[in-house]
């Protein structure tokens, strides 16, 4: 296996994360299979922000998605079309799964996902840290969780044995998966979990999970928190809200109330907000962006930093997350689907 470095990576998913994707129903799934490339939609701020992480040719940029195979090549034209760049792209096989009868493989995201990063972890060289984008219709969350707890050192084999277990693995995933586990170097590596709020899932619904886990409205929200990491700077937090403006989706009010969520909740801190607007005032805006809109975007934010006056939350610490719980019932969750197409596919 070629190994790849790179300074920091990032991870995300597709559906429901960068592109707007439905399948609750069967022609959802037919629609969003026949779309075309141009046909298919990124979330506002989504592709400004992948464009940009993808500018510092230091950044990895990797794909893992439950979409099949079968759509790589549409998929691919469409990041060619939004002008970002991918350095690897992993696609579930879903098709093999059916001819080879492995029905629970067909929804069940654990035993896919979790096996696709830590093998790409360990084509990666050094340990640099990671940033991963998933959303809250599946199992993002866990899995991510699960697998930065991996690499930090904090799940052992026999508990991730038992996790998988939970997760009515099949045996042969389950050796797979405790075997790269067992290969990928030890460090605490993931940096943040951000978790696109597509199902308008409760923040607080991540709590047990810790502060490593950020969920977010919108791609202002996850760019505050990159800024806030020393991932991307002022300039580039303020193309992509910018970027969004440019929809009918969003107005200087609305991410104005976008970051005031964010204090609110401890994601980030007044001074955060202070220092993003000291940078921004020192940076030369360019072309792709709107000046007016910038200025209207700081003094909003100014206003809504003093309006919360002396507040000041940070984010709880929890203990040890039981993955085995959590696993069993995202699973039991999984088998009361509620749409038809779940009930096909229940297991």
């Amino acid at each position: 296996m070629s190994r790849n470095w790179a300074h920091h990576v990032f991870r995300w998913d597709l559906d429901k994360t960068y592109l707007r994707s439905e399948f609750d129903s069967i022609p959802d799934l037919i629609k969003t299979a026949l779309e075309t490339a141009s046909e298919k939609q990124a979330y506002p701020g989504a592709t400004a922000l992948l464009r940009t992480l993808g500018q510092d040719k230091e950044n990895r940029i990797c794909i893992v998605s439950g979409s099949p195979k079968q759509m790589r090549s549409v998929l691919a034209a469409k990041f060619a079309l939004d002008g970002v760049r991918i350095d690897e792209f992993v696609l579930k096989d879903n098709l093999s799964n059916l001819l080879r009868g492995r029905f629970r493989s067909l929804r069940s995201q654990v035993p896919y996902k979790l096996p696709a990063l830590l093998e790409s972890r360990l084509g990666i060289s050094g340990v640099p840290g990671e940033t991963l984008f998933g959303d809250d219709s599946e199992a993002d969350a866990i899995v991510y969780s699960l697998y930065a707890d991996i690499l930090a050192g904090a799940v052992d084999i026999p508990t991730l044995q038992r996790v998988m277990e939970a997760a009515r693995a099949y045996d042969d995933d389950t050796e797979r998966i405790t075997s790269l586990a067992s290969q990928v170097q030890r460090d605490d590596s993931v940096q943040r979990i951000i978790i696109h709020l597509e199902s308008k899932t409760a923040p607080s619904s991540f709590t047990s999970l810790g502060k490593r886990v950020s969920p977010v409205y919108n791609y202002f929200q996850a760019a505050l928190l990159l800024y806030v990491d020393g991932l991307l700077t002022a300039r580039q937090v303020l193309f992509v809200a910018s970027d969004m403006l440019s929809t009918k989706y969003f107005s200087v009010p609305s991410l104005a109330n976008s970051l005031q969520d964010l204090i609110i909740r401890g994601e980030v801190t007044r001074a955060n907000i202070d220092q993003l607007s000291s940078d921004a005032s020192e940076t030369t805006i360019g072309e792709a962006i709107d000046k007016a809109s910038v200025d209207d975007i700081l003094s909003e934010a100014q206003e809504r930093v003093l309006a919360l006056g002396k507040l000041s939350v940070s984010k709880p610490t929890v203990g040890p997350i039981d993955y085995v719980s959590l696993v069993d019932q995202e699973h039991e969750s999984r088998q009361k689907p509620k749409s038809r197409l779940g009930r096909i596919f229940r297991r």
